[in-house]
């Protein structure tokens, strides 16, 4: 079944003759099902290396459309993707590459409901994720089916790579016991990140898949690769394996998927109730009626020198200290680029007693693609 065809042969040639893969290698590539969770920065080289190197099977999860922001480092899409479901233009691009391939996409949203019986079906699983609810769930999943995790994040300029719960190593709570409180590490949309940089991670992480399934080399299995794109300097950092890890250690807690939002702390009916929120068209209409009201952004100065709406820069790590600059008697509006870091400085100010703020729903994008389009989306 899993015998090479002429055109396969010829078209693995160069796998075939390295000594240490030869055609054994090739063939273990051709019997492989891998599942990647997601088609961003990470999953757009990723699926390119994995489909262009033989796998067999290959899995795409992902429920997201093409849009353009992505296009910067996302090179599995074209301008005619965007608005397209990315899992179907991903597909379309892979056969395109690789006819050999069998692809099974997934347009769906990965959740506690859906992952285990997605995953028993696959030998190893790549997680090209971007947020900590999605990672902790696709580490638990692979622990309790048993198959490798090839891990990868990426943010700015700063990339990691480590292979999970391989041959009964360290998983994901080994290195990341805890997720980092809501709102402290920013996502790639919110922070950025350099467009070359999850082209470099996202080969390693198809280089690391390729190395457990074919058995070749030494994978990171109890190792963390980082690399610092903006000085080119490598660390790689030893894993241990955890004796109080909740799914792994001495007395395990979690024997079956729980609710990650609410593990990483994310409750989005209370945040609703918490904060208020205002609508771009609301904003402009207090704009254009000129109401007594302050505004406020909360990026960082070289964001809102490349666009901004007006009103006072504040940046959310230097808003507590210039809290004596946000106005008690009228309301107050806040914005950042998608209303993520808006929504923690009023929460950090309420906590000192503000009762007039506001956030700005969908943030600064939203206003440029609803109300302005004259204004650039980053």
């Amino acid at each position: 079944m899993n015998e090479l065809s002429k055109e396969e042969l010829a078209r693995y040639s160069r796998h075939i003759i390295i000594p240490e893969f030869n055609i054994v290698g090739q063939k273990k590539l051709k019997a492989a099902k891998v599942l990647v969770i997601g088609t961003g920065g990470l999953g757009s080289p990723m699926l390119l290396y994995l489909a262009a190197a033989g796998v067999g099977t290959i899995g795409i999860v992902d429920f997201d459309v093409v849009d353009d922001s992505n296009l910067q480092r996302q090179v599995l899409f074209s301008v005619n993707d965007v608005g397209r479901p990315k899992v179907e233009a991903a597909k379309e691009r892979i056969l395109g590459l690789n006819p050999h391939v069998n692809v099974i996409a997934y347009n769906l949203h990965l959740s506690s409901v859906n992952a285990l019986e997605i995953f028993k079906e696959y030998d190893v699983v790549a997680d090209g994720t971007d947020n900590f609810p999605t990672r902790y769930l696709v580490n638990d999943a692979c622990v309790i089916t048993g198959i490798p995790n090839v891990y990868a994040s990426i943010f700015r300029f700063d990339g990691q790579v480590s292979v999970f719960n391989y041959k009964n190593g360290p998983n994901y709570r080994d290195l990341y016991p805890e997720p980092p409180p809501p709102g402290l590490v920013p996502s790639c949309a919110e922070g950025g990140v350099l467009g070359v940089l999850p082209g470099i991670i996202g080969s390693l992480q198809a280089n690391e898949v390729i190395k457990v399934i074919t058995g070749i080399g030494e994978t990171l299995s109890g190792r963390l690769f980082a690399f610092d794109a903006l000085n080119f300097t490598t660390r790689t950092f030893k894993i241990q394996k955890d004796k109080t890890n909740p799914l792994t250690g001495e007395n395990p807690t979690i024997k079956e998927l729980i609710d990650y939002q609410q593990f990483c702390g994310i409750f989005p009916e209370q945040k609703e109730e918490a904060i208020k929120e205002i609508t771009v068209q609301e904003l402009k209409q207090k704009l254009d009626d000129k109401e007594d009201f302050q505004l406020i952004d909360v990026r960082d100065k070289h964001e809102y020198d490349f666009v901004n709406i007006g009103g006072e820069l504040i940046p959310v790590n230097k808003i507590l200290d210039q809290a004596n600059k946000v106005s008690k008697d009228k309301p107050v509006i806040l914005h950042c680029k998608t209303g993520v870091r808006s929504a923690k400085a009023i929460r950090a100010l309420e906590e000192k007693g503000f009762t007039n703020l506001f956030n700005l729903k969908g943030g600064i994008v939203a206003y440029a693609k609803e109300v302005d389009q004259s204004l650039p989306v980053y």
